[in-house]
C-alpha cells in the first residue's frame, strides 16, 4: 500500500514540473520588465533617458512585464491542462483539450450557482456582504477563487478519466462518440456537477487551507525551519514538488491583498509584489520557502564539493576535481543540486543527512534576517542577481546571503571534511582503485534501492526484468508508448537504433521484431503482466538510460542432428477441431512474421469464411483480452491455446468484436465465443486471419494439419 501511494505521488510530482517548468521564463519577463520600468529604479540610476516613459525600450519591458504577469495570472488553467497531460499515458493531447473544457466548465457551473444565490450580481458583480478574495474573476468567469488547486483537481481527474475512457467502445449507433472523443464528452458532464459541488465544497476547504496556512505562518521561524528540513529530505523520493508547491502556489503558503486582489501563495505574492509599484519591501514571510535556498546553494554546496576535493586520493585528485568543479558551478549558477547531493546520497548518506539539517537551517535564517529574495525554479546566481541585487537591497536585503553564504561555507566544509576522513567515507575521488571516479544521480540511488528492496522482500525479479526492458529499449527516454496485444509487448521508441535485441531475449522474450520506431517483443500471453509491471517501473523512473552494449557471444557449435522420431500412431495421435471455418493452413505460412516463426508457439490458422468463433473442445476461459480480439483457452486435459482474430487488430481497440465469455467460464464444445466483423478487419488490419496457437511449447509441439483446404468449425483440423 505504501508502495502505491507513492508510485501516485511520484506520478503526480512529475506531472506538475510541465507547468512549473514555464514559471522560470515567465518570472524572468516580469522580474527584468517590471525592475527596469520602476521609477525608482530608473531615478536611482539615472537611466530617464534609455528607460523613461516614452522610451523604445520602456515599451518593450512593457511588454515583457506584460507577458510574463499573464502567466502568473492564469497559473490554474496552465497547470489544469499540465497535470493532465503529465498523468495521461496515451494521447496526450486529448487529454489536455479535455482539461481545458473540464476546467471552463466546472468555473462557469459554479458561477451560475453563485448568480443563482445571489453571491454574484446580474452586473457581474460581487455582492457587499461576500468576503472580499473568496470571488474572483477566472478566465472572465466571475467565480470561487480556488487558485492553482483548482486547476490540479482537474487535471487529476482528467486524467483519470482519459485513462479509464480513452479506448471506450460505445453501441454502433454511437460509435462516431468512442475512443477518445468520449473523453472530452465526459470530462464536461463530470466537471458540471464538479463545478456545482465546489460551491458547496470550497468554503470549507478554504477555511482548512487558511487555518493550515495559518498554522504554518504562526509558528514563525520554527515553522520556516520543519518546512526546509522536510523539503530537502524528501529530494531522494522525488516528492519534494508535492510538497513546496502548495506553500508556493496556494493558500497554504499565505494570503495577501496586493493592489486590491487577494493573493494566495509565497511565490504568487512575490511576483505580484514585484509587478506592484506600492512595496517598500518584499514579504519575507512570503519568501521563506525560497530565499534560504542561495545560503548553501550558492555558498554551502561548493564548500561540500571542496571538501569532497580535498579529501581525494592523490591519484583521483585531478579527475574528482574536474567532476566536483562542473557540480559546483552547476549548483552556484542555476541552483541545480542533484549532481552533488546525489552523489555523496549514493556513498555517504550520512552527509546527506548533514546537508538536510544545514539546508533547513538556511530557510530559518533567511526568515530571521528579513531576507525576501524571490527565484522562478531554484536559487542561484542568475535568480540572486534578477530577483534580488536588481531588486536593491531596500526591498530584499539580499546583501546578509553574503556574509550568512560564507559562514555556510566554511560550516560545509569543515564538517564535510572531518566526517569524511573520520568514517572513511567513499565520496568521489576516494572509491577503491577498481571502482570509477564519478558522479552519482539520481537514478543510481532509485536503482540501488530496488535493488536492496528487492532483494529483502521477493521482488526483484519484476523490477529487475522492468529495467532490463526499459535500458534494452534505449532508457526511459527513448520509449514513447508502451502497449501489448495478447502475446506481444508493442513498443514505440524515439531511436531504434538503440535497441537491444539481445538484452530483450534475456528478459524471456522469444522474438524481436523492429519496424522503423516500432518494436515488438514476443513474450506471449503473461504480456500483460509483464506490460503492468514496465508502466509502473517508467512512472517511478523516468531517468533510466540504455543498456550497455554487450560484445556479442561466439557463435554456437552446430549439434549434431538426431534421428527423426518415430511417426506417431493414430492412438498416439492428439486430434484438436477447428474453431473457426474457412482455409485451413499451417502456422508457418502466417502473414505475420511472430507467429509464422513459431515465437508464440505451434499451431495453425484459417482464413475465415464467416465472422464467428465457436469453442473447439470443453474448455475454460483463462482470459479476455481488453480489445476482445484474442481469448486465452485450456481444454479439460490441460492444453492450453490462444485464439488470435487478424493481425495487429489490438489497434481497433474493440471495434468490429463481440464476445459471448469473460474470465474463468466454462464453456462447451460448439458453444459461440465471438463475433467478429470479418470486412471491417479486412479495411482497417493487415489481415483476417484467424490463428489458434498452443502456447504451451512443452505440452504441444510439431503440429500438423489434419487435411489441407477447407474447415468447418468443429471439424478436425490438426492433431500433435
Amino acid at each position: 500500500m505504501r508502495d502505491q501511494v507513492f508510485t501516485i505521488l511520484q506520478a503526480i510530482g512529475r506531472s506538475f514540473m510541465l507547468p512549473v517548468a514555464i514559471l522560470p521564463i515567465a518570472g524572468l519577463l516580469l522580474g527584468i520588465g517590471a525592475s527596469f520600468t520602476n521609477a525608482t529604479t530608473i531615478q536611482t540610476y539615472g537611466l530617464e533617458n534609455i528607460l523613461g516613459n516614452g522610451t523604445i525600450l520602456h515599451s518593450l519591458l512593457t511588454i515583457m512585464s506584460d507577458a510574463g504577469n499573464i502567466i502568473f495570472g492564469n497559473l490554474p488553467i496552465i497547470f489544469a491542462v499540465g497535470v493532465a497531460i503529465g498523468m495521461a499515458k496515451q494521447e496526450k493531447e486529448v487529454a489536455a483539450l479535455s482539461a481545458m473544457i473540464a476546467f471552463l466548465v466546472m468555473h462557469a457551473s459554479t458561477s451560475s450557482v453563485l448568480k443563482l444565490t445571489g453571491k454574484v450580481l446580474a452586473d457581474n458583480t460581487v455582492s457587499p456582504d461576500v468576503l472580499e478574495g473568496t470571488i474572483a474573476n477566472i478566465n472572465g468567469i466571475m467565480s470561487l477563487q480556488e487558485g492553482v488547486f483548482g486547476g490540479i483537481i482537474v487535471g487529476i481527474g482528467v486524467a483519470y478519466l482519459h485513462n479509464r475512457f480513452h479506448k471506450i467502445v460505445l453501441p454502433d449507433a454511437l460509435s462516431f462518440f468512442g475512443g477518445s472523443r468520449f473523453v472530452p464528452i465526459i470530462s464536461t458532464v463530470v466537471y458540471m456537477f464538479v463545478g456545482i459541488a465546489m460551491y458547496f465544497i470550497w468554503p470549507v476547504v478554504q477555511n482548512g487551507i487558511f487555518a493550515l496556512g495559518g498554522l504554518v505562518t504562526g509558528t514563525g521561524y520554527i515553522g520556516t525551519l520543519i518546512f526546509g528540513i522536510i523539503k530537502r529530505a524528501l529530494i531522494p523520493f522525488g516528492l519534494h514538488h508535492v510538497f513546496y508547491l502548495p506553500f508556493w502556489q496556494t493558500g497554504v503558503g499565505g494570503s495577501m491583498m496586493i493592489d486590491g486582489k487577494l493573493i494566495q501563495g509565497g511565490q504568487n505574492i512575490f511576483f505580484a509584489q514585484l509587478a506592484s509599484p506600492n512595496v517598500a519591501h518584499f514579504s519575507a514571510d512570503a519568501t521563506r520557502y525560497f530565499s534560504g535556498e542561495f545560503i548553501f546553494m550558492i555558498f554551502g554546496l561548493p564548500g561540500a564539493a571542496l571538501a569532497m576535493y580535498r579529501t581525494a586520493k592523490p591519484e583521483k585528485k585531478k579527475v574528482a576535481g574536474g567532476l566536483l568543479l562542473s557540480a559546483a558551478l552547476t549548483s552556484m549558477f542555476t541552483g541545480i543540486t542533484e549532481p552533488i547531493e546525489f552523489s555523496f546520497l549514493f556513498v555517504a548518506p550520512m552527509l546527506f543527512y548533514v546537508q538536510v539539517i544545514l539546508a533547513g537551517a538556511a530557510y530559518m535564517i533567511a526568515h530571521i534576517l528579513n531576507i525576501a529574495v524571490g527565484l522562478t525554479f531554484s536559487g542561484g546566481l542568475l535568480d540572486l542577481f534578477i530577483f534580488g541585487i536588481l531588486q536593491g537591497e531596500a526591498k530584499t536585503s539580499w546583501m546578509y546571503i553574503i556574509p550568512v553564504g560564507i559562514i555556510y561555507f566554511f560550516l560545509y566544509y569543515f564538517i564535510f571534511t572531518f566526517l569524511i576522513k573520520r568514517f572513511n567515507l567513499k565520496t568521489p575521488g576516494r572509491e577503491d582503485d577498481d571502482t570509477e571516479t564519478k558522479l552519482y544521480t539520481k537514478a543510481d540511488v532509485k536503482a540501488r534501492d530496488a535493488a536492496g528492496k528487492g532483494g529483502a522482500d521477493g521482488k526483484a525479479s519484476s523490477d529487475t526484468i522492468s529495467q532490463t526492458i526499459t535500458q534494452a529499449l534505449g532508457g526511459s527516454q527513448n520509449i514513447t508508448s508502451v502497449d501489448a496485444c495478447a502475446t506481444r509487448l508493442r513498443c514505440s521508441v524515439a531511436d531504434a537504433s538503440l535497441v537491444n535485441d539481445a538484452a530483450l531475449k534475456a528478459t524471456g522474450a522469444v522474438g524481436v521484431i523492429k519496424r522503423g520506431t516500432g518494436v515488438q517483443v514476443v513474450y506471449g500471453p503473461q504480456v500483460a503482466v509483464i506490460k503492468s509491471n514496465l508502466e509502473n517501473y517508467l512512472a517511478t523512473n523516468p531517468q533510466d538510460g540504455p543498456i550497455e552494449a554487450v560484445p556479442e557471444a561466439a557463435p554456437a557449435e552446430e549439434p549434431k542432428k538426431e534421428a527423426a522420431a518415430p511417426a506417431k500412431t493414430d492412438a498416439e495421435k492428439r486430434y484438436f477441431n477447428s474453431p473457426f471455418t474457412g482455409a485451413l493452413h499451417p502456422l508457418t505460412e502466417a502473414p505475420d512474421e511472430a507467429f509464422a516463426s513459431k515465437m508464440t508457439g505451434d499451431g495453425f490458422f484459417v482464413y475465415p469464411k464467416d465472422g464467428v468463433v465457436y469453442a473447439p473442445e470443453d474448455s475454460t476461459v483463462t482470459f479476455v483480452f481488453e480489445t476482445k480480439h484474442a481469448i486465452g483457452m485450456t481444454t479439460a486435459d490441460g492444453v492450453e491455446y490462444l485464439l488470435h482474430i487478424g493481425i495487429d487488430t489490438v489497434n481497433l481497440n474493440g471495434q468490429g468484436f463481440k464476445v459471448f465469455v469473460e474470465n474463468g467460464q466454462e464453456v462447451k464444445k460448439g458453444d459461440k465465443l465471438m463475433e467478429f466483423d470479418d470486412e471491417y478487419i479486412k479495411a482497417n488490419a493487415p489481415s483476417d486471419a484467424c490463428l489458434c496457437i498452443f502456447t504451451d511449447t512443452d505440452q504441444v509441439s510439431d503440429v500438423s494439419l489434419v487435411k489441407t483446404g477447407n474447415v468447418k468449425a468443429g471439424e478436425q483440423a490438426v492433431y500433435f
